[in-house]
């Protein structure tokens, strides 16, 4: 288990408004962002998405199975999400993804936490059917201010090829 949060690095050659698939290299790393979940922020996705007791409830979730409030599992995504789209993902060139691979929920989100993602690149090829954009496969790696990693996936996302 790591207990330092890694440097922020973004070491793409060209800023995101200018990032085209050839600037996704596997094997780069990228940290970056900055997320801090209130209890309130908690409570409130939950209340809207999922209303189990330990995310809802800051009472019962003392006598729950994590013995406080946590987290939903799709909150720290879409937290993932967000810094993944402001920071990652290009303005110019991304085309959207089909989808991701073993969303793994590794452990508990709690209030006050500061999440912060990973992203290495692990695959990048260009379309055989669609030459003008490429298939970049990325491992995920949402982190708490410890350095404890609380989410893992893999992301694969289209992007349009420099012109």
């Amino acid at each position: 288990m790591t207990t330092t949060v890694p440097a922020p690095t973004d070491n793409f050659t060209h800023p995101i408004e200018d990032r085209y698939f050839e600037d996704y290299v596997p094997g780069a790393v990228h940290v970056f962002g900055s997320s801090t979940l209130t209890e309130q922020d908690i409570l409130d996705f939950a209340r809207r998405f999922d209303t189990q007791s330990f995310h809802t409830d800051p009472v019962a979730a003392q006598a729950g199975p994590f013995q406080g409030l946590i987290a939903s599992g799709w909150h720290t995504t879409a937290v993932m999400m967000r810094l993944y789209a402001d920071h990652y993902l290009s303005k110019v060139a991304s085309l959207a993804s089909p989808g991701v691979d073993e969303l793994r929920w590794q452990q508990p989100v709690r209030p006050g936490d500061t999440l912060s993602v990973r992203a290495t690149i692990t695959r990048a090829r260009i379309s055989r059917s669609k030459p003008d954009r490429g298939i970049v496969h990325t491992q995920v790696e949402v982190l708490n201010q410890h350095g404890e990693t609380v989410l893992t996936m893999t992301v694969m996302n289209m992007l349009r090829r420099r012109p």
